[in-house]
């Protein structure tokens, strides 16, 4: 029967000749499948850096890695182009729970969507019409065993290399370049192929056209589930591992068909991990050196030559090799010196936790999850506006190290690229790159600290706990002492114990102060009554100066987010009174503040037109105590007020707050009362 026209070698030759269809390898794909797409810069610790656009798409994407996706990206780029990093592995180390496997099973459902379109689809061959060979008994049609790219076929069609070549060149008028580009990913055949095409050569008295007839182009499977283009293999307990779940064994089945024994489709390759993404695919090997030590040393030949060797049959392979490592597995496999060659063809790139608490609200999110949740009886159950702030504060506090240049809250606050008062991103700098000349990787910056997984535990605690689930709702303030008790059984060095500890104290400060805020927006009525009090203090600082202040003290200026002229009284007794909440005292202070508040509004808001200062804590902290003690008389009186609803003034203002909480500012009935509560305490009060 005639091969259909579409499914021959030269029609295949043809298509990557005009463009219609790919030959590259993995590197060269994965390369072009990244750098295709739109790349940003961005200012990451103080240091610009690209963020490759690619990663931060669909419903649950990466968040940040913006230094560990870089190294992946210039790793693949330096293999696509030819480098050393061609002949190595890229392995993540790294604390379990920050993304490692998350981040390369992201990458290979990437590279099967970016295969599934038709210009990069993976195409491989298979032998036809066996049985007028003889010899392989009831076996009629055998794929290429490592999916090799018809290319490779191509390249060689004849015994030798310069016989093919001719051969491309003169029928298929392939120019020098051209051939010069597609020899560039030349490897011969593998074992099995090598030998079945030789026998159709001596079957065919080697007759070109009459040996194509036996061969079918056919799509490489991309189904996920069959390990092809892209394949997990996880590290297997001691004794049922070994060198066939990567390499392949002799098959008994196929010895029944096959008459000649010195034929290597005896082996079955596809019974391993390797040849089933050989054919430009990714292998992911998760927990490598958890791997017993035979099996690493098979990885040592597969990374230095991408060669499956099985009795001495080779068949090259064409395989992207990403890794995953737990820190404390990897130092211990460092430690065994005599492992120390496939350490060195490994790129090692450690992965840290995440340190920015605006990004970990993502995270956090995930880690609570889509879905609405609901109580044990069913019922829908609510969730604080102020929970993700809250987790996000306490699980990136306990990420970041102690220095004596920064305080805990200036780092977490510089690592999220916020001012921190009079502390630059300069000194963050200097704090993270003296951390990293550590030889020990875990004292490096973000990489000791409570991970995704734990935080995972903390809300699967809250929302198991009788309180949560008789009030219907996922009280903020009930994440500390869920992450407490995830640090009291999971944390088992007693030195990051008491460090997580003292973390989680600092942000159950952020957190009250956080409430401070809410509490003050809910008594005036309004979302966002404070940002509307501290925009209006930093335009009162900008135009107490102003050339055209008129004796009435009325300044006009242009509102940089809407463009329009706007009128705004400069009140000196408030502007003094926000500073003296600051502890600014004398005239050389608050001058010095002013003009640091006047530099960050240039530089922010030509780049950001609505920048709201909400980020400087001191400040919002300043005017929210501010407006409390002149609209209210003081915090104590409004707590005092709350607490004490004897008299029917005081129960009115509690409901109306209550009302403007559940109706304006997110809350429901059992967050806002138990918010006031809190409130109304002593607590955390820093």
């Amino acid at each position: 029967m005639a091969t259909p026209k579409n499914n021959t070698l030269t029609n295949h030759i043809t298509a990557v000749k005009k463009g219609e269809r790919v030959f590259e390898n993995a590197f060269q794909g994965v390369s072009r499948m990244i750098l295709g797409r739109e790349i940003d810069k961005v200012v990451v610790n103080g240091k610009s850096t690209f963020d490759f656009r690619i990663f931060r798409e669909g419903r649950k994407h990466i968040v940040g890695m913006y230094d560990e996706i870089n190294s992946f990206v210039s790793f693949v780029k330096d293999a696509s182009e030819g480098g050393s990093s061609k002949e190595m592995a890229f392995v993540l180390v790294g604390e379990p729970g920050n993304g490692k496997t998350f981040l390369v099973e992201y990458l290979c459902a990437m590279y099967r969507n970016f295969l599934s379109l038709p210009q990069n689809r993976k195409y491989t061959f298979r032998f036809n019409n066996l049985d007028q060979l003889g010899g392989y008994g009831n076996i009629k049609v055998i794929e290429s065993q490592t999916y090799e790219d018809p290319m490779v076929l191509a390249m060689n069609t004849h015994e030798t290399r310069a016989e093919s070549e001719q051969y491309l060149a003169r029928r298929y008028r392939v120019d020098d370049r051209q051939l010069r580009t597609w020899y560039d990913n030349y490897r011969p055949l593998g074992a099995c192929s090598a030998y079945i095409w030789n026998e159709i050569r001596l079957h065919t008295d080697g007759r070109i056209d009459d040996m194509l007839d036996f061969i079918d182009i056919v799509p490489v499977p991309l189904t996920e589930s069959l390990g092809t283009v892209t394949g997990k293999y996880p590290a297997k307990d001691k004794i049922t591992s070994s060198a066939v779940d990567l390499l392949g064994e002799e098959s008994i089945q196929r010895l029944l068909h096959i008459s000649d024994t010195n034929n290597p489709y005896r082996f079955d390759l596809r019974r391993g991990a390797l040849a089933r993404v050989a054919g430009g695919g990714i292998h992911f090997s998760d927990e490598i050196y958890k791997n017993k030590k035979d099996l690493v040393q098979v990885y040592l030949g597969i990374i230095q030559n991408r060669t499956i060797e099985i009795d001495g049959y080779k068949w090259p392979i064409d395989t992207l090799i990403i890794a995953t490592s737990n820190n404390s597995e990897f130092n211990r496999f460092l430690a065994e010196k005599e492992e120390a060659p496939i350490v060195d063809r490994c790129r090692i790139c450690y992965v840290s936790h995440n340190t920015n608490y605006k990004l970990q609200s993502e995270l956090t999110a995930y880690a609570i999850g889509n879905e609405s949740k609901t109580t044990l009886t069913g019922s829908v159950m609510h969730q604080d506006p102020n929970l993700n702030y809250a987790a996000s504060v306490a699980t990136v506090l306990t990420r970041l190290p102690r220095s004596e240049k920064l305080t805990a809250i200036e780092t977490m606050k510089l690592a999220a690229g916020e001012v921190a008062g009079e502390k630059s991103l300069k000194t963050l700098s200097e704090v993270i790159d003296t951390l990293n000349q550590d030889h020990d990787i875990t004292r490096r910056f973000g990489q000791k600290g409570l991970g995704q997984r734990n935080l995972g535990r903390a809300v699967q605690l809250m929302l198991e706990s009788s309180g949560t689930n008789e009030g219907k709702c996922m009280y903020a303030y009930d994440i500390f002492l869920a992450l407490e008790r995830v640090i009291l059984d999971y944390v088992s060095d007693a030195g990051d114990r008491a460090k997580f500890l003292d973390d989680l104290k600092i942000a159950k400060g952020l957190y009250r102060e956080r409430i401070m805020t809410e509490m003050f927006n809910a008594y005036m009525d309004e979302p966002l009554a404070i940002r509307k009090d501290v925009i209006n203090y930093v335009n009162m600082i900008i135009g107490i100066d102003a050339e055209n202040l008129g004796a009435d003290r009325m300044w006009k200026y242009k509102n940089p987010q809407t463009g329009e002229l706007q009128a705004l009284k400069i009140d000196e007794r408030y502007i003094d009174s926000v500073e003296e909440c600051l502890g600014l005292k004398t005239r050389e202070q608050k001058d010095s503040f002013r003009t640091s508040i006047r530099k960050i509004y240039g530089q922010k808001i030509s780049v950001r037109p609505d920048y709201d200062f909400m980020d400087n804590l001191e400040l919002v902290k300043a005017v929210t105590d501010v407006r409390l003690k002149s609209d209210i008389a003081g915090a104590g009186s409004l707590i005092g007020a709350l607490a004490n609803r004897t008299n029917e003034e005081n129960q009115k203002l509690y409901d109306r707050m209550i009302d403007t909480m559940f109706k304006k500012l997110g809350y429901c009935t059992t967050c806002a009362q138990k918010t006031i509560e809190y409130f109304c305490t002593q607590v955390d009060e820093t």
